[in-house]
């Protein structure tokens, strides 16, 4: 995975499905939202995509799968080749996550994760207005990731202080390696090296993190800034060895080419 922050919830406001039949096209759009929703947990974005295509094709007014759908679209940009894959469809998957959010308001997966595509699209005013409310909602599950959303936008948008108090909150979480990974940056944006290093380390600890590359990859960069150069390789040779073929293995492997 890249520094994205994408995370597979469905639990959203659903219509009652009167009638015992399995052949009416809600039951269907639910059983092939089922199947998409399986292939998408293990990892197979193409045929959970084609499910959760045929699932609102059968029934456009179910709002889970077309959350499905933009989870699916944006996994393409996940990837290897990230959002160089020509798989990778932002326009596509914020067209169905603003349809899931028409359907069903209360969704704020739905949101959060619209908010994420947005960012990715760098529209950051949209998605800071549409993210803040998030992180005061108390019925929201997933709130640090709102919070991780929240003050990656800030970020991006320039506005670095906000930025670093709204990844703090999210953090609280402390298996939430993405947010580690962006508060780092923002510290590197502002010249806090040492703050820096600490959160890219927070970004790699533990089970749940320990195969996070463009933390590793990061950490490399700031190391060599802080004069640690053995440090810096080693991380550089770590990266390379998590995924080759990466964008940010061969980068790693550049690095390390040109620093023998």
């Amino acid at each position: 995975m890249g520094a994205g922050m994408l995370v597979l919830t469905t639990a959203c406001p659903t219509r009652t499905v009167t009638g015992p039949s399995a052949t009416d096209p809600e039951h269907q759009s639910i059983a092939e939202f089922n199947l998409g929703l399986d292939s998408v947990t293990h990892g197979d974005f193409r045929v959970g995509l084609s499910h959760a295509l045929r699932a609102v094709q059968l029934d456009d007014q179910n709002a889970r799968a077309t959350y499905l759908a933009a989870v699916a679209y944006l996994g393409f940009c996940n990837g290897l080749r990230s959002f160089s894959d020509p798989d990778c469809q932002l326009p596509k998957a914020e067209k169905f996550a603003r349809q899931s959010v028409k359907l069903a308001p209360t969704y704020l997966d739905a949101k959060n994760l619209l908010g994420e595509i947005l960012i990715d699209e760098e529209h950051y005013p949209e998605a800071i207005s549409l993210l803040r409310p998030l992180t005061t909602d108390p019925s929201f599950a997933s709130i640090h990731l709102a919070w991780g959303n929240l003050g990656w936008a800030q970020v991006q948008s320039g506005d670095l202080d906000a930025g670093i108090a709204s990844l703090r909150n999210s953090v609280t979480e402390p298996r939430f390696c993405v947010g580690f990974y962006h508060l780092a940056i923002a510290y590197e944006k502002k010249g806090d090296l040492a703050q820096a290093d600490a959160n890219l380390t927070s970004a790699v600890d533990g089970e749940v993190c320990k195969n996070f590359q463009d933390a590793f990859e990061e950490r490399a960069k700031v190391r060599l800034k802080l004069g640690h150069p053995e440090l810096a390789r080693a991380d550089f040779e770590h990266c390379k060895g998590l995924t080759p073929d990466s964008l940010a293995g061969k980068r790693c492997a550049q690095s390390l080419e040109a620093k023998p």
